[in-house]
């Protein structure tokens, strides 16, 4: 029987052992070189590991528009993201010893700040996609989120039948509940998977509330116009945990493309400003 085998163990940690070889071969010239004065970018080492940032950089910003198209197959993806990720993290150890620890207020730390910034959204981003489809899984109970979707569609055909000669009020909260119900919304709405003020949610208290004072066939009706609509409120919730969970993942997309970018156009100006004023 197979195992599975998810992007981070990829071929036994092949990755994360070249950039743990990576990161040491750094720290030990880091640490042997005694230069004249401080370190610094401007010493052969800096340069050297500069210029194995910048490589890692351009390789890095390739491989994370290789690893979207969709030609590539399962096993080779798994190896591009696997790449990526454990790479990327060696960056951090690379680019912060190229500096020299030596920061200011110019390009030269703006870039390393962007770097920074690239790689914990990255970093979000890993534990994004390994913790949210587990959740999202057991959150759907076998079911898929159209499935649900038409639940909620069959559940509402339900209640509007069942409303029916159960008085006005009855009929308005349900046709609320229909009609005004939002699954999704604004970017808050999906982060957090909550809805302030759910019509159905109303209905659910207000029908409880006229199932207490009821009696004869009447309160069987509205006991069963309740079990729908706690169904439904039910199902709403998985809904929308769905989305929140799908939210969360893309989420730090929206900060990792376009800081990404930015790093390059950092890294071209310093890069420029290195050679033409040192």
């Amino acid at each position: 029987m197979a195992v599975h085998e998810s992007f981070l163990e990829y071929r036994g940690f092949r990755f994360l052992k070249a950039a743990g070889a990576l990161v040491a071969l750094s720290i030990l010239l880091y640490v042997l070189y005694t230069p004249i004065g401080p370190h610094n970018g401007g010493t052969w080492l800096g340069y050297g590991l500069g210029t194995v940032g910048l490589v890692l950089i351009g390789w890095l910003t390739y491989l994370g528009v290789r690893k979207r198209q969709y030609d590539l197959g399962p096993v080779k993806l798994k190896a591009w993201v696997s790449a990526h990720v454990y790479l990327g993290l060696s960056l951090l150890v690379v680019g912060t010893l190229h500096t020299g620890f030596q920061f200011g207020w110019n390009v030269h730390t703006l870039a390393y700040a962007l770097m920074v910034v690239v790689i914990a959204s990255g970093i979000y981003g890993v534990y994004a996609y390994v913790r949210y489809p587990t959740l999202m899984t057991a959150n759907r109970g076998g079911q898929t989120l159209d499935t649900m979707m038409r639940a909620v569609a069959e559940l509402d055909r339900q209640c509007r039948d069942l409303a029916m000669g159960l008085g006005d009020e009855v009929a308005r909260v349900v046709l609320d509940s229909q009609q005004n119900t939002v699954i999704g919304g604004n970017a808050w709405a999906l982060l957090s998977g909550k809805v302030r003020g759910c019509p159905t949610g109303r209905a659910v208290t207000r029908v409880e509330e006229l199932a207490k004072g009821t009696a004869d066939a009447t309160a069987d009706r509205l006991a069963a116009l309740l079990s729908l609509l706690r169904r439904k409120a039910g199902l709403l919730r998985r809904i929308r945990k769905d989305l929140q969970y799908r939210a969360l993942m893309e989420v730090w997309l929206f900060v990792h493309v376009p800081l990404s970018v930015a790093l390059l156009a950092a890294l071209l100006v310093h890069v420029f400003a290195v050679f033409f004023y040192w």
